[in-house]
């Protein structure tokens, strides 16, 4: 399993400019993770991904805003990629996506072009 990775992408603009609290941000993560893996739960990567929970590995990204966020959910689309975008509501912010669980050398090049998340 140690080769299944799953990406969490997050608007790093949700703290800086618009002051959201840590707290929720992190809430984003999470439901984007939780439904995206609802959504996959038959698929082989994310069985294998769940079978050994103490090992999972997640790698949090940050996109710079919503256009950022917007623009690799197209790709990822386009690229049949699955994933969650996370539009929090009522408020109707696209605020996260997760990916489901893969190998990370079939998804990391839509990936790679962004920064781990910093505080």
């Amino acid at each position: 399993m140690s080769n299944i990775v799953q990406y969490v992408v997050v608007r790093s603009d949700l703290r800086s400019a618009l002051n959201w609290p840590l707290g929720a941000i992190i809430a984003q993560c999470c439901h984007a993770t939780a439904a995206v893996m609802h959504l996959n739960a038959d698929d082989a990567d994310t069985q294998n991904y769940l079978a050994d929970l103490d090992n999972m590995h997640k790698v949090v990204l940050e996109a710079k805003d919503e256009a950022a966020l917007m623009k690799l959910g197209e790709k990822l689309k386009e690229n049949e990629i699955k994933h969650k975008l996370w539009i929090e509501q009522p408020e109707n912010i696209p605020t996260c996506i997760a990916l489901k669980p893969y190998v990370k050398e079939s998804v990391h090049k839509y990936v790679k072009h962004l920064k781990l998340l910093k505080e």
